[in-house]
């Protein structure tokens, strides 16, 4: 008996703590992690800071009432052995008071550098669908929600175990149809396609979806606009780097006719474009490059494929914009540079501002 009330004692003083914990979060806005010397037992304060994503995410969950959080992510390797989902039922983010999920140091601050960049990588088991296997990184199921100056990795999985099979990890997803608002900004995502595939960084529902200024460096999709209640409103992609896709680019699936897409740079694809099966939309380019590409535009697709051509006419180019089906970039390789995986200045395609720096 003098046992069972000391557990129930505990417990309840775990209760406590994590309430307590809650309250702090609620009343001051900030959480922080760190991989290397954080625990999950504590408060997540700047100087008491959580130990996984997954804790701050759960925390984030319990939480009811309003108001902004940001998440920050110390430089470290982040390893998700599951799927770190941001639901919570009873807060409510705005336009203006935002769920953030950020490095602690971002590419424009003065001292940045590439090392600093917090790694998530997915080492979670996958499972079993239609078409192989499959798993989520982060995912986000609220409106109003930024991501961003995080560098992202693939899985180190065989990616094509059989014929018609695919083993694959989303590391950005959102589901829901009628969720708004989601920025994703100034990440890097980088794969490998034999040793760590990154096989789509971003598949995402919904609505008001915004990608800018990050990198895709030879991951296989970069982004996937998948499905929503209705086309897709209030769409972006901007200012982005995708270089060495060894699948698409852009999959426009879900689409309405108002996104929004100017001053990317797309060198070395496979596919550049992807409409949905029916080619029911037509899209308005402006400002980019596309330079080496083995087609220009698809439809249809899927995990397993990339479709058949598609009507090059449903892409509305604008006289600034450059295609090259067989030009090269020069890309910065030395990691101790600021601009490592970024074109060189001076050379095809760097003066459009793509990459990781909005200054």
């Amino acid at each position: 008996m003098k046992q069972i009330k000391v557990f129930r004692g505990l417990a309840l003083f775990t209760v406590v703590l994590l309430f307590i914990s809650c309250f702090s979060f609620a009343q001051h806005g900030n959480i922080y992690i760190n991989p290397a010397y954080g625990n999950n037992t504590n408060s997540g304060a700047k100087e008491s800071p959580l130990k996984t994503l997954s804790e701050a995410a759960f925390r984030v969950n319990q939480l009811k009432g309003s108001g902004p959080i940001t998440i920050f992510l110390a430089e470290g390797m982040y390893g998700l052995d599951s799927v770190v989902k941001f639901q919570p039922a009873n807060w409510k983010f705005s336009t203006t008071e935002r769920l953030t999920i950020r490095a602690a140091s971002l590419p424009d601050d003065m001292d940045w550098e590439p090392a600093k960049m917090p790694v998530i990588i997915s080492v979670m088991p996958l499972a079993k669908d239609d078409f192989g296997t499959t798993a989520y990184g982060i995912q986000v199921e609220t409106d109003h929600v930024t991501i961003q100056g995080l560098r992202v990795l693939g899985t180190p999985v065989h990616e094509k175990p059989a014929e018609g099979k695919v083993q694959r990890v989303y590391p950005i997803v959102r589901e829901g149809k009628n969720l708004d608002d989601l920025r994703i900004t100034q990440c890097l995502f980088i794969g490998d396609r034999i040793a760590l595939p990154n096989h789509l960084p971003i598949l995402v529902d919904g609505h008001g979806i915004v990608v800018d200024h990050c990198v895709f460096y030879k991951v296989k999709d970069a982004v996937v606009f998948f499905m929503a209640d209705r086309p897709a409103e209030r769409c972006e992609m901007h200012h982005n780097l995708m270089i060495g896709n060894y699948g698409a680019a852009v999959w426009s699936w879900s689409l309405a006719p108002d996104f929004s897409y100017y001053n990317n740079v797309v060198a070395n694809t496979n596919v550049f474009w992807i409409l949905d099966k029916k080619e029911q939309t037509s899209f308005t380019l402006s400002n980019s490059m596309v330079l080496g590409y083995h087609e220009l535009v698809n439809k249809g697709g899927g995990a397993l494929d990339f479709g058949t051509k598609g009507d090059t006419g449903k892409l509305k180019m604008g006289k600034d914009v450059i295609l090259q089906k067989d030009a090269q970039v020069e890309v910065e390789e030395d990691q101790t540079k600021r601009n490592y995986l970024h074109l060189k200045p001076g050379t095809l395609g760097a003066n459009l501002g793509a990459g990781l720096f909005t200054k």
